[in-house]
């Protein structure tokens, strides 16, 4: 059932010159994603040498068994290590998203609810923060439209990660975020005491690793500058340092004013923009191959309600993976882990039976 390792193995060695030539670090971007190759195949390398010896001890175990009883005692222990260490390597062997080393863009939108979304958008964005903390990831808001009561209309954050290893990236764990999160508890404007449902929209783009990589003609922007304004409309800024950036071809429009410096918010909006298209790409594309796609759990629909959050039971409950627990507190303070965790394990079980193996 290995027969594509020999290829991959000496991919990996191919990649291992690559990398001791001085001439390829001469290229930061390219010597990223050889890097990010690498260290998948060499995760592959690793287990299939280990299963190889797993095999080769029960063989010799097996043999000596016939001429001494004692050694077939380790028999079925080998057989449980070697069957564990062959599911390693066949979930190795699952294609990955090409994109899963990748640093991320991850925006909060209120929905449903007005006061109570934005507060719960401040929720999640504090939720996302402590989770990326406890990765050690490095997180950096980009832009934020506060609303009266303190919670966020919309906020925009990049996180970025510096692992090389494409399985602990930020976008192989933060993709599957996407979608309408549904909040279920007595908000603060609530005077009876009654139990509310809103709703917050997240999405998430794979951030640009250059901005090559994603071709940007200066004649197909519309840039447009006027003065930042705070909650409830009042000025922050006496200058026009806001900028609002449309794509042409796209209709894609980036709108900033985080910064005080006008070309700040430039660099910020041309970031998320270059995200924003790569992600319209990556739609377009799943469109045309959707079957090659089928077996992902994460939805390009950005109104589908992924999650839920019930805080009078202290439930959090994941409707694609039927994922549930009841220590919301825990998971509000970034213990997030399970819940993605869950995602993660569907994914790979879906793409392994599309693949038939």
């Amino acid at each position: 059932m290995f027969e594509q390792v020999a290829g991959l193995l000496t991919e990996h060695a191919q990649l291992q010159e690559d990398l001791a030539d001085p001439a390829l670090h001469a290229d930061p971007a390219r010597a990223k994603k050889v890097n990010r190759r690498y260290s998948e195949l060499n995760k592959i390398k690793v287990a299939h040498e280990h299963w190889q010896q797993l095999q080769s001890d029960l063989e010799a175990a097996r043999e000596l068994a016939r001429e001494d009883e004692a050694f077939a005692e380790e028999i079925p222990e080998l057989e449980t290590a070697l069957a564990e260490a062959q599911e390693k390597v066949r979930r190795l062997l699952i294609p990955r998203d090409p994109d899963d080393g990748r640093d991320v863009i991850l925006e909060i939108k209120g929905g449903e609810g007005g006061a109570e979304s934005a507060l719960f958008g401040a929720d999640l964005l504090r939720m996302y923060m402590y989770y990326a903390e406890s990765k050690g990831w490095k997180t950096e808001i980009l832009e934020k439209d506060e609303s009266d009561l303190g919670g966020y209309k919309n906020v925009q954050v990049a996180i970025k990660t510096n692992a090389s290893d494409p399985s602990q990236g930020a976008w192989a764990h933060l993709k599957y975020e996407g979608g309408v999160h549904r909040v279920q508890r007595v908000p603060v404007t609530e005077s009876q005491g009654r139990i509310h449902t809103s709703t917050t929209g997240v999405l998430v783009y794979p951030e640009v690793d250059e901005p090559e990589e994603v071709e940007i003609h200066q004649n197909d922007l519309k840039i447009d500058v006027y003065r930042s304004s705070g909650p409830g409309g009042q000025s922050v800024n006496t200058t026009d340092s806001a900028v609002r950036i449309t794509h042409l071809p796209t209709g894609i429009v980036v709108a900033m004013q985080n910064e005080k410096s006008q070309l700040q918010n430039r660099e910020a909006g041309m970031r998320v923009l270059r995200a924003r298209i790569l992600a319209r790409q990556q739609e377009e594309k799943a469109a045309e191959a959707s079957a090659h796609r089928s077996s992902q759990i994460r939805t390009m629909d950005r109104s589908e309600r992924i999650r839920t959050y019930n805080f009078p039971e202290n439930r959090i409950a994941d409707h694609r993976t039927g994922f549930k627990a009841y220590n919301l507190d825990h998971v509000m303070n970034g213990a997030l882990d399970p819940v993605i965790e869950s995602c993660i394990r569907m994914d790979e079980e879906s793409r392994l039976e599309a693949l038939g193996q």
